[in-house]
């Protein structure tokens, strides 16, 4: 059973075999990794000792805090060029600024999951990336909705502050049901947001993000089931220091919740947007 709905976390090593003395024996004597996932290559079997050290929280917290970061210094950079020009009336710039970098995140970002090794520098580049998107975004939000960009920013690091504490103090358990549950939901969500895109090409309009109370509550939903995505990444994290993975895979933990958070940030922003029309 897939034990989480972003793809970032999918097909990563699941036991502790090749890491010499470090962390559990977890996985020796098990298959290795669920059904459905693979192995990278060089996790099969036995191996020599690792010298590397296995990742720790402090690890994922200081990868993380440094995605976050760079994320926050080019989206503000990003919003502040963006605003001036949606002043001065020149959307066309900063409509390219958006563009350019949504493809080369989305680029940084299949070939880091295909690719199935972390690293530091792609991940800091997919995090300045998505920084430059999400500004040039929140840019132009910011010129329509003055405001809105700070009431994004606390929304997100709200939600993502509530459910590390509903995680972390075991109020939520992560059980293969609710697991079960969240992917299916973010399966869903994800075929209506495509259908409701398509429909928009032909010029049908399904109400799912026109402003409409339908879109608001839709919207709703989507944040309910980004911020409940957060638990499986938590989970899978804390699995993959149980199993006593390397440090640098601190890295792809790190990843995997930048690309919830930009879900997250968007959804909330697009609400926003919604609230300040009504």
């Amino acid at each position: 059973m897939r034990s989480t709905s972003n793809p970032a976390f999918r097909n990563l090593p699941t036991g502790g075999a090749g890491y010499g003395s470090y962390g559990p024996n977890v996985g020796f004597n098990q298959p290795q990794g669920m059904p459905g996932y693979g192995m990278p290559a060089g996790y099969g079997g036995p191996q020599a000792p690792s010298a590397e050290r296995p990742m720790t929280v402090d690890d994922v917290v200081i990868k993380t805090g440094a995605s976050l970061a760079t994320a926050l210094v080019t989206g503000a950079l990003a919003a502040t060029w963006a605003l001036s020009q949606a002043h001065a009336h020149a959307l066309g710039p900063v409509l390219g600024l958006m563009v350019g970098g949504m493809l080369v995140g989305l680029v940084l970002s299949l070939i880091m999951i295909f690719r199935r090794k972390p690293s530091g520098p792609m991940t800091l580049l997919y995090s300045a990336a998505e920084g430059v998107f999400l500004g040039a975004i929140t840019g132009l939000f910011e010129f329509i909705y003055p405001g809105i960009a700070l009431q994004a920013i606390v929304g997100t690091a709200g939600v993502f502050i509530t459910m590390l504490v509903v995680y972390k103090t075991g109020a939520v358990k992560v059980t293969p049901k609710l697991t079960k549950w969240i992917i299916g939901a973010t399966a869903g969500a994800a075929i209506l947001m495509l259908f409701n895109l398509v429909m928009s090409l032909f010029g049908v309009n399904v109400g799912l993000r026109d402003g409409s109370t339908l879109a608001i509550i839709f919207s709703l939903v989507v944040i309910g089931i980004a911020a409940f995505n957060f638990l499986l990444d938590f989970d899978m994290t804390d699995q993959m220091i149980r199993q006593g993975m390397p440090a640098r895979w601190a890295w792809f933990a790190a990843f995997g919740l930048m690309t919830t958070l930009v879900w997250l940030y968007l959804e909330i922003l697009r609400l926003l947007s919604y609230l300040q029309n009504d």
